[in-house]
């Protein structure tokens, strides 16, 4: 899971991201609201920790902008209590607002519920040409065969059909699969790709992931009809 924290005050930027970071996800940091609706609106977020009073743009501000371009749950973070401050919050789009001071354990509580009903608001199955991927059993299904996937494998699947009919950068898969930054001269998307191609494409007689020349893969069924 991907956390983008924006929030100015460095020393409770790095509580938060070393909490995170050690319970399991990976965490970005934004220090001013220009940078955090710049990074929300470049990558993908499973959840977004946003402070009210920041530097030239203000919490509200952001989480006006930032609901354009994103559906992640929004926490607010802010020493401000007043009741009108929350519905505020509510009232934008925020999915919970949690007053400082407080515990990294109830945040990391509100978290996970914030997370959960995401996950319930996402497909359970998706389904492309013949593909069939029970996302929470984990199980995937092509024409009626039954697919053995490494976790890794499944990630990869996973993202491709989610973003179906998208061309993805091995940058971005790297990023969403790995949670790192690659070096272009890496290979590893690419054997992955290859990886996964010989247990969903091979066998079969049409293809569904393609490379797209210069730019990354994409996992698209209209190809495969038209081929």
């Amino acid at each position: 899971m991907k956390v983008l924290i924006i929030e100015d005050e460095r020393r409770t930027a790095d509580f938060l991201h070393k909490g995170l970071s050690e319970s399991g996800f990976v965490v970005d940091l934004a220090a001013t609201g220009p940078e955090g609706v710049h990074q929300a609106r470049e990558s993908r977020y499973d959840l977004i920790l946003l402070d009210v009073m920041l530097p030239d743009l203000d919490g509200w501000q952001v989480m006006q902008t930032i609901r354009q371009h994103t559906e992640a749950p929004v926490i607010f973070l802010t020493a401000r209590d007043d009741v009108r401050d929350r519905l505020r919050g509510f009232e934008l789009g925020a999915d919970d607002y949690l007053v400082k001071p407080f515990a990294f354990a109830e945040l990391l509580a509100r978290i996970r519920r914030c997370l959960k009903r995401a996950v319930g608001r996402e497909a359970e199955r998706l389904e492309v040409d013949g593909l069939d991927i029970d996302v929470l059993g984990r199980r995937v299904m092509r024409d009626g065969v039954r697919l053995d996937l490494t976790a890794r494998e499944f990630a990869l699947l996973h993202l491709l059909a989610r973003r179906h009919g998208e061309v993805l950068s091995r940058s971005e898969i790297a990023s969403q699969v790995w949670d790192v930054n690659f070096d272009t001269d890496t290979n590893v998307v690419d054997v992955a790709i290859r990886r996964l191609r010989a247990k969903i494409d091979e066998p079969f007689e049409h293809r569904l992931i393609y490379t797209v020349r210069g730019l990354g893969y994409v996992l698209d069924a209209a190809r495969g009809r038209d081929a």
